[in-house]
């Protein structure tokens, strides 16, 4: 499978966005799926992830409340529906698949290209 993330852009503290990820090939329903983000010189840090069929997701702390992973295996996409942004949310965003539900970088096997989201104070 080949991911692509989309949906990046600049807003407001306070403010909305939805990054949208659209996989390629047809064994994206095998795959628990998640969100990563890495800030400059800061790691890769955990957001959110969903199991293969929706059931079950898991998000980081900071962003728990605020932000929504969901996924459509019709379509062959997950989306992260962030609300409530803060500057420290200010990221490139990436999505990746694994075998199994982590928050572990290292356990994701295949990443998209990043999208940039910027929140301004």
């Amino acid at each position: 499978v080949q991911l692509q993330a989309s949906g990046g852009g600049l807003v407001q503290a306070g403010g909305s966005l939805r990054l949208s990820c659209a996989a390629s090939g047809r064994t994206f329903s095998r795959y628990v799926m998640g969100w990563f983000r890495q800030a400059p010189g800061i790691e890769r840090e955990f957001v959110a992830a969903i199991n293969w069929s929706g059931g079950s997701t898991l998000y980081a702390d900071s962003v728990k409340g605020r932000f929504t992973i969901d996924r459509d295996n019709a379509k062959n996409t997950v989306t992260l529906q962030m609300s409530s942004l803060k500057p420290e949310d200010t990221a490139a965003y990436y999505c990746a698949a694994a075998r199994f539900v982590s928050r572990r970088t290292n356990d994701y096997d295949i990443w998209g290209q990043g999208t940039q989201v910027t929140v301004s104070s």
